[in-house]
């Protein structure tokens, strides 16, 4: 289920009133700051100017790739963990816009996460850690930590247990999940 929180509106649709939600000078400034950072081919300044131009939450060794979207209006509510990719053209969003209501929701991104090309993130969802999101898909709802999920509307495709299982004997992800799993161990 995705957390968001709903605003009702009066007669007109909530886009049209959008102003009255957020600032016109905030979109502007982040518009223009979000162009600049999806083409850009250095992956730590797209970072940094997300982090310190937008106050997105952003962890270590994260990339956005090429053309990637993150919400123009409300960035401040996004956050990803270390060590994820955001494939070409994703869509971050943490606003709604809908006749009779506006919605609003954190978008929660965990570690290591591989996110797909042209894959579009609701608000009020959370990615778990180690998760596998498939080209092209939307995101509708949470994704288990390691789970392999796409599709629209999504379905999980492996369970973090299959991925293991599936994996066992493949020479670089069962390396990795080998190294993962005697670490934890510990």
């Amino acid at each position: 289920m995705r957390k968001t929180t709903r605003y009702p509106v009066g007669d007109d649709n909530s886009l049209w009133n959008i102003y009255e939600t957020v600032p016109f000078w905030k979109v502007v400034k982040n518009f223009i700051v979000i162009q600049c950072a999806r083409y850009t081919p250095f992956l730590s300044l797209k970072n940094w100017m997300y982090r310190k131009l937008l106050r997105m939450k952003i962890g270590d060794k994260t990339s956005f790739a090429l053309m990637a979207m993150p919400d123009v209006m409300f960035p401040e509510k996004i956050h990803v963990g270390s060590n994820t990719i955001i494939g070409y053209n994703t869509t971050i969003l943490c606003h709604e816009y809908l006749i009779k209501e506006y919605r609003l929701g954190e978008v929660h991104i965990g570690d290591n996460v591989m996110i797909g090309a042209n894959t579009t993130i609701l608000p009020g969802v959370t990615i778990g850690d180690g998760a596998i999101v498939s080209a092209g898909t939307l995101v509708n709802r949470d994704v288990p930590a390691g789970a392999f999920v796409g599709g629209n509307p999504m379905k999980i495709i492996y369970t973090k247990e299959e991925l293991e299982k599936k994996w066992a004997d493949d020479p670089i992800y069962g390396k990795v999940l080998e190294k993962e799993l005697s670490g934890k161990s510990q």
